[in-house]
């Protein structure tokens, strides 16, 4: 027999069903919201989704600012000056192990660096033994995975190669094009922007003929017997955002779809990426963007590799990570 439900009972169900859903504070938009990243293709995404708007159901405004180098990058994530940041994956744990505020979110550049040349004939990283070669961001993600692939393979980096240490990859890219050096470490679109400008009058009077040489992700995938993909840049939340789960969630989907937008739309994408790095060409980035292996994988998916790749950094050298393999926080989980 059914329960009798009295007067009074339906009256306090029916209230309760009428009442208008009391959402927590957070549940309302933020005032603005702060993207930042590198001159890199893994910034792409974030651009478009500052300049279409796509948070407005999250945030009143989204800005995007970008950052120079790894020690502006790091002042921003400590000083909160930033909400979601695109940053290299082992700075992403190193921040972490070191008590600051950051949730990586995805795995987003898979394939960005590469050996430019003159010598087209030099593929493999033991081709160059005994060369210079400009290398940007100095104890940073172009410098740690030629390292590793280089000691992979038996080859001391700091003695049986020339490392010449530059500032940023657009120096290294300036140091290439004006004969300064014969190969570059170069991160992509500063790759395709390199052989863009050889290629292009007045440039192409007094620049050489450069080449794509070592592709690090194929070394990686020789090297390690894996394929040839290497975690090595996503987004990550920093600060009071963490705490907004209907904000990470927007900002993973729009990036998501920001990413197959700046595939399928790749010379629009290189206009709105120029705005923001200065030497920076659209045709540029349009190029950059098939070498890139830009996917956002989101961390849950994405784990195995990232273990992988965090355990070959920690036995290279544990101060890569901040001392430790990062615990489930750094992916969100507790």
């Amino acid at each position: 027999m059914p329960p009798v439900v009295n007067r009074r009972q339906l009256l306090q169900t029916a209230a309760a069903l009428a009442a208008p859903t009391v959402l927590p504070a957070w549940a309302a938009p933020l005032p603005q919201l702060n993207l930042s990243g590198p001159p890199a293709i893994v910034s792409a995404p974030l651009i478009h989704m500052a300049q279409s708007n796509a948070l407005a159901g999250v945030a009143a405004k989204t800005v995007f600012t970008p950052w120079r180098d790894p020690d502006q990058l790091r002042v921003m994530a400590i000083g909160n000056k930033a909400d979601i940041l695109a940053m290299p994956s082992n700075v992403a744990a190193n921040l972490y192990n070191r008590g600051a505020g950051v949730q990586l979110l995805n795995i987003a550049t898979w394939g960005a660096l590469w050996v430019v040349t003159r010598d087209g004939q030099r593929q493999t990283l033991l081709d160059f033994k005994g060369e210079e070669i400009a290398v940007p961001f100095r104890g940073d993600m172009p410098d740690i995975m030629l390292q590793l692939l280089c000691a992979k393979q038996g080859i001391n980096a700091q003695r049986d190669l020339q490392l010449r240490y530059v500032p940023s990859p657009m120096e290294a890219m300036q140091l290439l094009i004006t004969r300064r050096v014969r190969h570059a470490l170069l991160v992509e679109p500063g790759v395709s922007m390199a052989l863009r400008k050889t290629q292009s009058f007045p440039v192409n009077v007094v620049a050489p003929e450069l080449h794509r040489g070592v592709d690090l992700q194929q070394e990686w995938g020789r090297l390690f017997k894996r394929p040839p993909r290497i975690p090595q840049a996503g987004i990550a939340a920093v600060g009071a955002v963490r705490q907004h789960p209907e904000v990470l969630a927007a900002v993973q989907k729009a990036y998501a779809a920001s990413v197959a937008w700046c595939r399928a739309n790749p010379l629009e994408c290189g206009q709105l990426v120029a705005q923001y790095v200065d030497l920076l060409t659209p045709e540029a980035v349009a190029d950059a963007l098939p070498h890139s292996q830009l996917e956002a994988v989101p961390v849950a998916a994405a784990r195995s590799e990232i273990d992988f790749f965090y355990q070959q950094l920690f036995a290279q050298n544990p101060s890569l990570l901040g001392g430790k393999l990062p615990d489930a926080g750094l992916f969100g989980s507790v």
